[in-house]
């Protein structure tokens, strides 16, 4: 399906029946919190995504997922991905790169989560940078901002800062 930017897919507390493949564009998962926007995760092409805990366990989202950049998403409903999965745990090999795929995922979920604990926001956008590139290049800034746990001026700043930094060093 083609999909225009800005597009909700799932809005937060609502029972996810599907999940999505993404073959071209970007999409963001976020929550409410107390009327504000916070981004918690970006997925991009050759991503699946869905609001696990909705799609698996019938419990309200606690995310939201929108399109950030116009997308061709494939989606797939919960009988369906039910069918395709019981094929996967029969398969040694699928079921290995379906379960790598998930621990990806996670592992995603700890690094975000320890660099709030751990890292200035500066070495969180610093770390970010280096990881995921695509990221600063193709998200709008107010959402890196929000996914940093910043607003738009600070990164503004760390961004200056750097740049400053940086032409020092030459």
């Amino acid at each position: 399906m083609e999909v225009p930017a800005k597009t909700l897919l799932l809005k937060e507390n609502e029972v996810s029946d599907c999940a999505y493949y993404i073959e071209k564009g970007v999409v963001r998962a976020w929550y409410n919190n107390d009327g504000k926007d916070v981004t918690f995760q970006f997925f991009m092409e050759n991503t699946m995504f869905s609001s696990l805990e909705s799609f698996r366990k019938g419990l309200p989202s606690m995310v939201s997922f929108e399109t950030i950049e116009s997308c061709i998403l494939w989606k797939i409903h919960k009988t369906d991905a039910d069918a395709v999965l019981a094929e996967v745990y029969e398969d040694p090999e699928l079921r290995t790169q379906f379960m790598d795929s998930l621990f990806e995922r996670i592992f995603d979920y700890m690094k975000h989560f320890f660099s709030f604990i751990k890292d200035t926001p500066k070495q969180r956008y610093l770390s970010l940078a280096k990881e995921r590139p695509e990221i600063i290049r193709r998200i709008p800034q107010h959402y890196i901002a929000s996914y940093l746990g910043i607003t738009t001026v600070h990164l503004s700043r760390i961004k200056s800062a750097i740049l400053k930094e940086n032409a020092l060093k030459k």
